[in-house]
């Protein structure tokens, strides 16, 4: 990862959604604080062979002191850059400023009927809904377009960590993002899973660093992928005794709380 100026940074990973998480972590901002410009969608060659990273260039709209950067933003920005194979990232080359309108209610039952085609088509009973939904963002964020899905014995969708999911999320912002002709922000979530974990990540993070205040030592966190160990950082970035650090690498990657 580096810095080409006092602005834009330029990253590579595995796949281009790694490489925009590992700078919106570093810089502690939102994906709708940042302009995302895919250099390059990379390549997993063919048995290992000739793969190559993805290139991503992530410009703050905004300098990153003033959108709300603090100690655990500095203290990211000195880390290793890592890969972890997250869900990949749509194709769309760079966000304008048309992503800011809300997601039309047409769109909203077009995204509904492609979902629901998808599950019949893996022969799962659920139901769909659309809605904007400002339950998985952090406040002052652009709401998401939600697909929630809702039936019995659900969890083949979740997979390990979440990782199903992830992949049905990326097949759904690649078909939307096409249709739309720009980028289109989704998030699929199954009988409330994400907000549950949301939730139970922030708990986390607010018991772990009334440990640390306690203590006075820091506390690592178990591995995580990006996106959880984003909440965790949000969560805590304005806490007077704590900050936090990311560690490790690929998938052992974790979120260190320590005192200030």
């Amino acid at each position: 990862m580096s810095k080409l100026n006092q602005e834009s940074v330029k990253s590579s990973a595995k796949t281009v959604e790694t490489a925009i998480s590992q700078v919106l972590e570093q810089l502690n901002l939102s994906r709708d604080q940042v302009d995302v410009e895919i250099i390059s969608e990379g390549s997993r060659g063919i048995f290992g062979l000739g793969a190559e990273d993805a290139q991503v260039l992530v410009t703050p709209k905004v300098p990153p002191t003033e959108a709300g950067g603090d100690a655990s933003a500095s203290d990211s920005a000195v880390e290793t850059a890592t890969e972890i194979v997250e869900e990949p990232e749509i194709s769309a080359t760079k966000e304008t400023a048309a992503d800011s309108d809300l997601i039309a209610p047409d769109l909203q039952e077009r995204a509904r009927e492609i979902l629901q085609e998808i599950l019949a088509r893996m022969s799962i009973t659920a139901d769909v809904s659309a809605r904007t939904g400002t339950d998985l963002v952090d406040p002052g964020e652009r709401p998401p377009l939600t697909l929630d899905i809702t039936g019995a014995d659900l969890g083949l969708l979740i997979g390990r960590k979440g990782e199903t999911l992830r992949a049905l999320q990326f097949v759904m912002r690649q078909i939307l993002s096409k249709e739309a002709g720009r980028w289109v922000p989704v998030v699929v979530d199954v009988e409330s899973y994400l907000v549950r974990r949301r939730k139970n990540l922030q708990q986390l993070a607010d018991k772990m660093a009334d440990r640390v205040v306690f203590s006075g030592r820091k506390v690592a966190l178990e591995p995580m992928p990006a996106q959880e160990r984003r909440i965790v950082h949000i969560q805590l970035r304005n806490h007077q005794h704590v900050y936090t650090n990311s560690v490790g690498e690929g998938e052992r990657r974790k979120v260190v709380i320590l005192p200030r």
